[in-house]
Order: structure tokens, then sequence, then C-alpha cells
């Protein structure tokens, strides 16, 4: 259970500024025109993990 959870953190931590701190300098490697561009590209996988971790959540407590 704490490992899901902790998992489901995760997924949160990556579609906040806070992921900028780690996806800043790979746009910047990339030379992306946003620097948020990366952060924009994982949501949509940070979502569907956060969604299968709330249900796990679910049916197994």
């Amino acid at each position: 259970m704490a490992a899901i959870g902790m998992f489901s953190g995760y997924c949160g931590t990556l579609m906040t500024p806070m992921a900028a701190n780690y996806n800043i300098v790979p746009a910047a490697l990339l030379e992306l025109p946003d620097k948020y561009a990366v952060i924009k590209a994982q949501i949509p996988t940070a979502l569907a993990m956060l969604v299968v971790n709330i249900v796990l959540l679910y049916v197994l407590m």
C-alpha cells in the first residue's frame, strides 16, 4: 500500500512545477522552443498511472 501511495505522489509530481526542476535541462539540451514541452508530453502518462493507482488502492483496501 505504501509503495502504491508513493507512486501516486510521483505521478502528481510529474504534472506540477516541481517537475520543471528535472525537465528544464532536457528541454534546453533538445533546444525545444517551449521549455515546458517535456512536462506537457508526460501528462497523459502520469494521468493514466494515477488512475490505475487510485483503482488499485480502492480495490486492495
